[in-house]
């Protein structure tokens, strides 16, 4: 049985990528199952006020969906990988994203993402966004859970 990562073990968050309490935010729903610790996917909807130009998501907004995704998922592995209650407080140490071809606005948006690297409290993630059946941006990045002291910790 699937389930929403920021429903569930956030609902109270305000980032404006994925916090369910922004209103304003994109509210990025990424969706796990509890049989597949290192891989998340979502489904997202533009409005025309994303685009950078009509018909074509803005750019970051390509960054911000598959940053927090990516911060998700690592947090969902590491959850599952050190055999905690509820997914660590992560942010991003690194993400890289590559453009491959505009991302159209008029059909819904997938996010894939899976773990390829992890050491206890990291998680290294590659992503995909898909649009129209296309793959149209990656990202790769390095997603680290945050210790008592950091503005993160327990911000969820």
């Amino acid at each position: 049985m699937s389930f929403c990562l920021q429903e569930k073990f956030a609902p109270q968050s305000i980032c404006f990528g994925c916090g369910p309490a922004n209103t304003r935010g994109l509210r990025i729903r990424s969706m796990v199952t509890p049989d597949k610790p290192d891989e998340a996917t979502a489904e997202w909807h533009a409005e025309a006020y994303h685009e950078a130009f009509p018909g074509m998501l803005n750019g970051g907004i390509i960054g911000s969906l598959l940053d927090c995704h990516s911060n998700w998922t690592a947090a969902w592995h590491l959850m599952n990988r050190n055999h905690l209650e509820q997914p660590p407080c992560t942010v991003t140490a690194d993400y890289a994203i590559r453009l491959l071809r505009p991302t159209p606005t008029d059909a819904p948006i997938t996010l894939t993402s899976k773990v390829v690297e992890s050491r206890e409290d990291r998680a290294t993630i590659e992503a995909s966004l898909i649009a129209g059946g296309k793959v149209c941006a990656t990202c790769r990045g390095t997603f680290v859970a945050v210790k008592p002291g950091h503005p993160a910790y327990h911000r969820w």
